[in-house]
């Protein structure tokens, strides 16, 4: 698969406070730190714009979409922002009119701030609401409210931001039928570009879910929604916001029309994208790598000049024939064959025959002729379809 353009991810791995329901690899951590992360980062850059071999041909494309994420990306301030984002536009060819994504905590940016990442260049936010009920809010340690969502989007649009993408998560603690739907339409009313949802993870990798796991009650662990109702939250998602004009067009992911996510798009259709930062992930199309995920010991690192990468792989044909399944069958278009047969040949993908011809059986995949496709009723357990094919 010929690609001529690179996303770029920067992980900024601090928040003010850490949910109970995050899985995430973020922490509180004291300012003081922060120039030293950034640093960090740029030290990356040149590690990698040096001439290191394998990175070279990743490094020279030219970047149409930069996220940054976290965390809390907008802790960092507006002066560091700027250092970062002038490193990143000195280090890499940018083209014309790349889509520039940052994440924020709704409260975490005043109209002053806002105007300052739209003179840098950033042109699309994504806001952390997860749910418009300040019970459910609090309940999970976050420090906003409703209202300060609402005005976040307000101080957006005025600072001439035209596209806003809202998260929200179904299944936190005392959410109710009535409380999702109040959220829903709260999140509507907003008019927002993309909205994305996603449902609570119940895993060890957070504290609210070692508690659920563990049948505790500490993080309102018993007041979680059981699985019925999280199946109804996201069919009602998927409804509510088809209704109001929004294409699903990926698993979790809704937006109007010409407002996808062209940076999150590049990780499921497989396309190079390369991770900066603590705990970031790359990939060129066959290797796979990934950042120490301490910030300390991947700035101690640098601070060596030594690589700050702690695990790479080099992935078998037949990993990369996985993955283009199971990541590719996430968007609702689903994925071509032909373009498999292409990329790796006839023999590699009729490999695949067997599992695919069962899995129309059993109508959880739907084939129009190359293009096979997970059917709208299977979403929810797509999760059990993805590991026929790994």
């Amino acid at each position: 698969m010929q690609v001529d353009t690179l996303g770029i991810y920067v992980q900024i791995p601090f928040c003010v406070s850490k949910c109970s329901f995050c899985n995430f690899s973020s922490r509180v951590a004291r300012e003081s730190v922060f120039q030293g992360y950034c640093d960090a980062i740029r030290h990356e850059m040149e590690w990698l714009v040096r001439g290191h071999r394998t990175h070279d041909v990743l490094v020279a494309l030219p970047v149409d979409t930069l996220y940054l994420g976290g965390g809390t990306p907008t802790i960092l301030g507006k002066d560091l922002l700027q250092e970062l984002f002038a490193s990143l536009r000195r280090r890499f060819q940018f083209i014309e009119s790349p889509e520039i994504t940052i994440e924020i905590t709704p409260g975490s940016a005043d109209r002053g701030f806002l105007e300052c990442l739209r003179c840098l260049g950033f042109n699309r936010l994504s806001i952390g609401a997860q749910s418009f009920d300040d019970a459910e809010l609090h309940s999970v340690g976050r420090l906003h409210s409703a209202a300060e969502t609402s005005r976040q989007v307000s101080l957006a649009r005025a600072a001439g931001f035209e596209n806003v993408s809202l998260d929200l998560i179904g299944g936190l603690p005392h959410q109710t039928q009535d409380s999702w739907q109040h959220s829903l339409c709260f999140a509507l009313d907003l008019e927002p570009e993309h909205v994305s949802v996603y449902l609570f993870e119940i895993d060890e990798k957070s504290r609210l879910g070692r508690e659920v796991i563990e049948h505790g009650r500490r993080y309102h662990a018993a007041s979680v929604p059981d699985d019925d109702f999280m199946a109804w939250a996201y069919e009602a998602a998927r409804k509510t916001l088809r209704k109001a004009g929004y294409a699903q067009y990926e698993i979790s992911n809704f937006a109007r029309a010409g407002y996808e996510s062209r940076h999150n798009l590049k990780y499921w259709e497989l396309r190079p994208y390369l991770g900066l930062g603590a705990g970031a992930h790359s990939f060129d199309g066959m290797r796979r790598w990934s950042n120490e995920v301490s910030p300390e010991i991947y700035a101690q690192k640098l601070g060596r000049d030594e690589s700050p990468i702690a695990e790479a792989r080099v992935l078998a044909e037949r990993e990369q024939l996985e993955e283009f399944f199971f990541l590719g069958l996430r968007q609702c278009r689903g994925v071509d064959l032909a373009v498999a047969t292409r990329r790796w040949g006839k023999a590699a993908v009729s490999r695949w025959s067997d599992t695919i011809a069962r899995l129309e059986r059993e109508g959880s995949i739907v084939r129009c002729d190359q293009r096979l496709r997970i059917p709208e009723a299977a979403y929810l357990v797509s999760n059990e379809i993805f590991k026929d094919f790994v």
